[in-house]
């Protein structure tokens, strides 16, 4: 014999569709839209536009792609970028309206971060950026401060707004800000 459905039922299956209602992020990923990403590395020239997710499933080649364009570009060295810094961007970009991702800093190899830190104060022992966790960017189309602001809102990880070089720093890690 089947069960019917109780009130109880009902108000469970609604609470699990509200979060797609009111937040329109919830609302995307429920409707699995293609998420592309633009980018421009400012040191190689490069470009790349790709889809990375689609399907409700991240896609290996294009991963594959953006962790070749965000390599070390001092070294060559590859690594995989944290896919959640890619959905960081991907977010921040939809709310902002700006097109292409400028490239200023990807994965650093742990080499290349000791020597940027043999010169400057300002990079971590232990950073991020060794763990494909962080990028220092500007979107273009978008003033950085706004930037800076769109990614804030996300609560998504770290934000370092560097407002004399013009770029913002995002990563994956614990919720901050400078």
């Amino acid at each position: 014999m089947t069960r019917r459905p109780t009130r109880r039922d009902l108000l469970r299956s609604t609470a699990c569709l509200l979060p797609a209602a009111l937040l329109p992020e919830f609302a995307g990923a429920v409707a699995q839209e293609p998420r592309r990403l633009r980018f421009y590395h400012c040191h190689t020239s490069e470009k790349l536009d790709v889809v990375y997710h689609e399907s409700g499933a991240y896609l290996p080649d294009a991963l594959t792609e953006v962790n070749q364009l965000l390599r070390d570009f001092r070294s060559g060295e590859a690594y995989p970028i944290d896919t959640q810094l890619l959905d960081v961007l991907h977010s921040v970009q939809a709310r902002t309206g700006g097109r292409a991702y400028e490239i200023i800093s990807g994965y650093r190899s742990p080499a290349t971060n000791s020597m940027l830190r043999s010169k400057s104060n300002g990079v971590a022992k232990r950073s991020l950026h060794m763990r494909g966790m962080a990028l220092d960017v500007r979107l273009q189309g978008v003033a950085t401060k706004d930037l800076r602001s769109a990614a804030l809102d996300l609560k998504g990880g770290g934000v370092g707004y560097y407002a004399k070089s013009d770029f913002v720093h995002l990563d994956t890690g614990r919720v901050r800000f400078w």
